[in-house]
C-alpha cells in the first residue's frame, strides 16, 4: 500500500549549482523545499573545471550575490586562487575568476544546504513529474514515493540519459562516474516537452607528482584579492595561494590527434549531440584551427589535499592510449600519469524556447527549469537561472509577478532572453560580447544594480540592505564632491602627470575632469585632493569608474531609455498571430510558437523583421486604445 504522500511548497530535482541556488532563494523566502539529488556526493560538484568565474561568468556570480544567492560565497571561503581577468581593457569587461578546491567547495555548499531553515536535502532520482489540468501537483520518485508540492524546479544538469564516452568505450552513466538519470526523460515527453542532445567533455586529471613544473610559466594569483561577494572584505578571506601553470601543445600532439581522429566517437559519428562551440575538445581545436602550431593549456590544482591537477584545454573522447601519448608530447607532461581519463558526455536537455521569460514552462503552470538542463553550459550560467528559477518558484507559489531581468539589468537578463528567445543549437555560454550594455553592466557594480530587487524578494537582509545603502550615499556624495573640487596648477602635480605621458596644466581644472584623463584615476590623485574622506576601496573604485566613464554611461543609458520602451509594451500569451493579417507567415509562425512577453523581446526572434515589428506596434496600440 502507498502511504500519504509528503509534502512541500517546491521541490527541486537536482543538485548541481542551478539546484543549490534554486533551492536555497525558495528555502529562505520562507517556503518548505525539497532538494532531490541523484547522488548527495554529487552536491555543488565540479566534473569539469574547478574554478568560479572568468571573463563573464565573473559577472553573473556577483549579480547572484547581488540578488542574495550562495555560490560568491562560497567560493569566497573555498578558493585556493584568485585572479581579475581583462585588466589591460575597461572596466566593462574586468572578469574575476577563483580557482576552487573542489572537494572543499562540495562540502561547505552541503553544509549550507543542510543547515538552511525550510530545506530538505534527499537522495533519489525523480522520475515523474505528476500534473492536472496543466498544473504541478507533484513529483514521484524511484521508490514510488509521491511528493506532493506548489511548484517543481527541474535541475538535472548533465545527469539525464547521459553517457560517457572515450574511443570505443560507453558508459551509462552521470559525471565522474556517478549514476545518471533515466526515468525522467520519456516522461517529459509525454508532457509535450521537446527534448535534444548536447554534449560536453572534460580533460584528463593528471598526478602532479610526475609533472616537470620546471618547463611551464607559473601563474601567480592577484596580490590584491577582491571578494566574490559583496558581503566579504579581502581582509576576511585573505589566504596563501596556490600557483597554476601554463604550457602548450605542439606540431607532435597535433600529428597524434589527427592520426587517431577515426578512433574519436566525436568524429566516428558514435555521438549525436551537439558539443559547445567555444569550449571544444582538443581534436576540434587541432581540426578547426589547422593553422595554429600549438594552443595553450592550462594545468591547475584541483585543491590543496590531492594530487590531481586538471588539463585545462585537453578535453577530449580520444581513447585511453591515445590521451597518454598527445599528453605526454606536452612540456612538463612527458612523464605524466593520468589518474583520471578524460571523456565526452552526452545528455537530455531541453529547447528554452519552451519556457517563458521567468522560466516556467510555457504549457505547465508552476513547473520551472534551469540550468544545464535548459541547454546551457557553466556552473556560473546554471547558477544564475537556478536563482531566478527558484525565486519565481516562490512568487507563482505567491500569486505575484515574476521577476524578470531585462538585457539592460544584467548579465543573467541576457543569458536568459537569449535562450528563451533564441534557443540554442549548442550549449550556450556567456561572453561579454552578448550584452549589448555592457559598459551599464559591470562586475564591479552588480550590487547597485541588483541588491535591491534581492530585498524586495526577500533574499538580502535588512542589516545587509542598510550597507548597501550607506555605501551608496558614500558614492553619491563623493562624485558630487569631487566634481566640486578645483586643483590649481602645482609643480608636483605637474609632474606627475608628465611622467604618465599627460600633459601638464596652465590653469586651475575640476578634479572630475582631471579624473577623466587616460592616464589618470582617483586613486592616483589622492596626494592633491587635501580634504578626501578615507573611502573603502570598492567605494573609491566606483567614484572612478563612474567619474572615469561618465560621457559613455550617460551614451549608453539613453539607448536604454529607447530599450525600455520596446520592453514595457506587454503582449498577451493570448495573442492570436495567426489572425494578424500585416505580419509575413514566418513572423507569425514564430510569434505564436516563443509567445514573447513584450514587443522588445518579439523583435529578438529570428525570422521577426523590422517590418513586422513595426505592424505589431500598430496592432498593440489599436488594442490598447480600443
Amino acid at each position: 500500500m502507498r502511504y500519504d504522500a509528503q509534502e512541500a511548497d517546491v521541490v527541486v530535482v537536482g543538485g548541481g549549482h542551478a539546484g543549490c541556488e534554486a533551492s536555497l532563494a525558495a528555502a529562505r523566502m520562507g517556503h518548505t523545499t525539497i532538494m532531490f539529488a541523484i547522488n548527495l556526493d554529487s552536491i555543488a560538484m565540479m566534473p569539469c573545471n574547478p574554478n568560479i568565474g572568468g571573463s563573464s561568468k565573473g559577472h553573473l556570480v556577483r549579480e547572484i550575490d547581488a540578488l542574495g544567492g550562495e555560490m560568491g560565497k562560497n567560493i569566497d571561503k573555498t578558493y585556493i586562487q584568485t585572479r581579475m581577468l581583462n585588466t589591460g581593457k575597461g572596466p566593462a569587461v574586468y572578469s574575476l575568476r577563483a580557482q576552487a578546491d573542489k572537494a572543499k567547495y562540495h562540502t561547505e555548499m552541503k553544509k549550507t544546504l543542510e543547515n538552511t531553515p525550510n530545506l530538505i536535502v534527499k537522495q533519489g532520482e525523480i522520475i515523474e513529474i505528476v500534473t492536472e489540468d496543466n498544473r504541478v501537483l507533484g513529483v514521484i520518485s524511484e521508490s514510488g514515493a509521491f511528493y506532493k508540492c506548489k511548484a517543481v524546479v527541474l535541475c538535472m544538469g548533465t545527469y539525464l540519459q547521459a553517457r560517457c564516452l572515450y574511443g570505443d568505450t560507453i558508459i551509462n552513466s552521470g559525471p565522474n562516474g556517478l549514476r545518471n538519470a533515466v526515468g525522467l526523460s520519456q516522461n517529459l515527453k509525454k508532457l509535450g516537452i521537446n527534448i535534444f542532445r548536447f554534449k560536453t567533455g572534460t580533460p584528463a586529471r593528471v598526478d602532479k607528482r610526475s609533472i616537470d613544473f620546471s618547463k611551464m610559466t607559473v601563474q601567480e594569483g592577484d596580490e590584491r584579492i577582491i571578494p566574490f561577494s559583496f558581503e566579504n572584505s579581502a581582509e576576511k578571506i585573505e589566504r596563501e595561494q596556490i600557483p597554476c601553470y601554463l604550457t602548450y601543445t605542439n606540431t607532435e600532439t597535433h600529428r597524434i590527434i589527427k592520426n587517431n581522429l577515426d578512433r574519436s566517437p566525436l568524429y566516428g559519428g558514435i555521438i549525436d549531440g551537439t558539443g559547445p562551440r567555444y569550449c571544444p575538445s582538443i581534436e576540434d581545436k587541432v581540426v578547426r584551427f589547422a593553422d595554429k602550431e600549438r594552443h595553450q593549456i592550462f594545468v591547475e590544482p584541483e585543491g590543496e589535499d590531492t594530487n590531481e591537477m586538471y588539463i585545462q584545454g585537453m578535453s577530449t573522447s580520444l581513447p585511453e592510449d591515445v590521451q597518454v601519448a598527445m599528453y605526454r608530447t606536452i612540456p612538463g607532461l612527458e612523464n605524466c600519469r593520468i589518474m583520471r581519463t578524460a571523456y565526452a558526455i552526452e545528455y537530455d536537455c531541453i529547447d528554452a524556447t519552451q519556457l517563458k521569460l521567468s522560466l516556467e514552462f510555457k504549457n505547465i503552470r508552476g513547473l520551472f527549469s534551469a540550468g544545464q538542463f535548459n541547454g546551457t553550459s557553466g556552473y556560473e550560467e546554471a547558477a544564475a537561472q537556478g536563482i531566478i528559477g527558484g525565486i519565481n518558484a516562490v512568487l507563482y507559489i505567491e500569486n505575484k509577478e515574476p521577476l524578470i531581468l531585462d538585457r539592460s539589468e544584467a548579465y543573467i537578463g541576457v543569458l536568459i532572453d537569449d535562450i528563451v528567445t533564441k534557443g540554442s543549437k549548442e550549449p550556450y555560454r556567456m561572453m561579454t560580447s552578448r550584452a549589448e550594455y555592457r559598459l551599464l553592466l559591470r562586475q564591479d557594480n552588480a550590487d547597485l544594480r541588483l541588491t535591491e530587487k534581492g530585498y524586495n524578494v526577500g533574499l538580502i537582509t535588512k542589516e545587509r540592505y542598510e550597507k548597501f545603502i550607506e555605501k551608496k550615499d558614500l558614492i553619491e556624495k563623493e562624485i558630487e564632491r569631487v566634481s566640486k573640487v578645483n586643483i590649481p596648477p602645482d609643480e608636483k602635480l605637474n609632474r606627475f602627470i608628465e611622467d604618465r605621458g599627460g600633459s601638464p596644466l596652465s590653469t586651475g581644472i575640476k578634479l572630475s575632469e582631471l579624473i577623466k584623463r587616460p592616464e589618470l584615476n582617483y586613486h592616483d590623485l589622492s596626494f592633491a585632493d587635501e580634504l578626501r574622506p578615507d573611502l573603502p576601496y570598492d567605494v573609491a573604485e566606483q567614484v572612478n569608474i563612474q567619474i572615469k566613464y561618465e560621457g559613455y554611461i550617460k551614451r549608453q543609458m539613453i539607448q536604454v531609455k529607447q530599450f525600455k520602451k520596446m520592453e514595457e509594451k506587454i503582449l498577451s500569451p493570448d495573442i492570436d498571430y495567426y489572425k494578424m493579417k500585416g505580419l509575413r507567415i514566418e513572423a507569425r509562425q514564430k510569434l505564436s510558437q516563443i509567445k514573447p512577453h513584450n514587443v522588445g523581446q518579439a523583435s529578438r526572434i529570428a525570422g521577426v523583421s523590422p517590418a513586422d515589428i513595426s505592424v505589431l506596434l500598430v496592432i498593440v496600440n489599436q488594442l490598447k486604445n480600443k
